[in-house]
């Protein structure tokens, strides 16, 4: 089969991983056009991965001819546009989480979508993460049992910057960074039905500044009665700990690892040592070539994509209700929360 023509849209940290991907480690795809705004950026990349064409707008790539699929890995608040664009075009797309930055967005973008007919696939690249798509698939052979409570921590080991962390860019802490651990939450155990959350800024002060927090805890009640907690914090100084637990009626699965060299140091004076996992670059770095591999066969052979619109919706949608729960201190149903006013 020939390759897919991919259009890249965002060359930040991301999408720099994301352009090398599409250009030399997936044999299902050729990177025919790049977009960023910013400066040069979009022609230095073309240049170093030996890309055709370079545009300072993202909606020239979209129109270019040559585009057979688009990649849009753009700061959150600017999906909508992007997304809507590509549906005007019926161009196949895959999107990175969140959606959007809010319910009332997604909806517009949903409408758009489902008008248009096109190929969308949202991008939670946990799902493709060789540990987390094992989990799953022990848990629905029965494993396990019936899933009983479902445990997550994400640990950041520094904050991002305070342009970043802005909630009008990122949504905040809980969306944007929860967001992963309420798709896996939905994905393991199905639909929240209440979210308590509390949460404060107690590592990074200047985090306030902007409005948003450094550390949080959220209580989950899923609709079939069945419990979970997120725990998420800026803070994690030693390393980025990424791990889940499933804890099932006959058995307990646990994902993740902290080690990311097999080796231990053991001596009198330092005691036991050893590495930890840099950040989510090197931890999901397969994950994130995984999803995009899938993505480029799905729309080859017209299969239907494995996360939906729908899913990024429900997943902001509890993140959007954690939000709310937090700032609030009282629990919020999750069907409460309505995109009108979210």
């Amino acid at each position: 089969m020939k390759r897919l023509k991919v259009g890249l849209i965002g060359l930040g940290r991301l999408g720099r991983v994301y352009a090398r991907d599409l250009a030399g480690r997936i044999p299902e795809t050729r990177l025919v056009a790049v977009a960023d705004p910013a400066g040069t950026l979009a022609k230095d990349v073309a240049a170093e991965l030996d890309v055709a064409r370079a545009y300072a707008d993202p909606i020239a790539l979209i129109d270019e001819a040559d585009v057979e699929a688009v990649v849009i890995a753009t700061p959150t608040h600017l999906h909508r546009d992007h997304v809507i664009a590509a549906a005007d075009r019926r161009k196949p797309t895959f999107c990175e989480k969140p959606p959007a930055l809010s319910l009332r967005e997604v909806s517009v973008m949903k409408d758009a979508i489902e008008r248009s007919g096109m190929f969308f696939q949202m991008g939670f690249m946990r799902r493709f993460d060789a540990g987390y798509a094992a989990a799953k698939k022990q848990i629905d052979a029965g494993r396990i049992g019936t899933p009983l409570v479902f445990k997550a921590t994400s640990r950041d080991p520094f904050r991002p910057s305070l342009e970043y962390a802005n909630p009008a860019s990122s949504g905040g802490m809980l969306i944007d960074m929860g967001i992963h651990d309420f798709d896996l939450a939905r994905w393991f155990m199905g639909d929240v039905r209440t979210v308590s959350a509390i949460g404060a800024t107690i590592a990074y002060p200047e985090l306030a500044t902007v409005g948003d927090i450094d550390n949080a805890i959220v209580s989950l009640t899923f609709a079939s009665g069945k419990l979970g907690v997120v725990d998420l914090t800026r803070s994690g100084i030693y390393g980025y700990d990424i791990s889940t637990e499933i804890l099932g009626l006959e058995g307990t699965i646990r994902i993740g690892y902290l080690r990311e060299t097999p080796i231990v140091v053991m001596t009198k004076a330092g005691g036991v040592a050893h590495d930890t996992v840099p950040y989510f670059m090197e931890r999901f770095r397969d994950a994130y070539t995984n999803q995009l591999q899938d993505f480029a066969r799905n729309v080859r052979e017209g299969k239907s994509p494995p996360i939906t619109i729908d899913d990024g919706l429900e997943a902001l949608r509890v993140g959007v209700a954690a939000t709310r729960a937090r700032e609030t201190g009282l629990p919020v149903a999750v069907a409460d929360v309505a995109g009108a006013d979210a």
